[in-house]
């Protein structure tokens, strides 16, 4: 069952250049060679713009997890994690969607 990661996180506007700039990095090297990863977004709040949210999807949870538990995944993520100063991760299940 696909599943949809959810990264709520705080970048602070001095760091937000360096943010955009690693995530960039990161999600061409996911996109083109983790198995099981199909997309993801990076969205920046209108209300405050320290608040970001970035959402994979992923063919099945157990393909997270398994790069997620990967040291390539922490090397990786580390210039990203580093511009952060407060993020909650959560998972769901696609248990319905629209077409596009």
């Amino acid at each position: 069952m696909t599943a949809r990661i959810v990264f709520l996180i705080t970048v602070p506007a001095e760091r937000q250049d360096d943010f955009l700039v690693a995530y960039e990095k990161i999600r061409y090297q996911v996109s083109g060679g983790v198995p099981g990863h199909l997309k993801d977004q990076v969205c920046q709040s209108v209300t405050d713009p320290e608040q970001w949210l970035i959402t994979s999807e992923w063919r099945e949870l157990a393909d997270f997890l398994a790069w997620e538990a990967t040291q390539e995944h922490r090397d990786l993520v580390k210039p990203m994690r580093e511009c952060i100063t407060a993020a909650r991760s959560l998972r769901f299940l696609v248990k319905a969607e629209t077409g596009t």
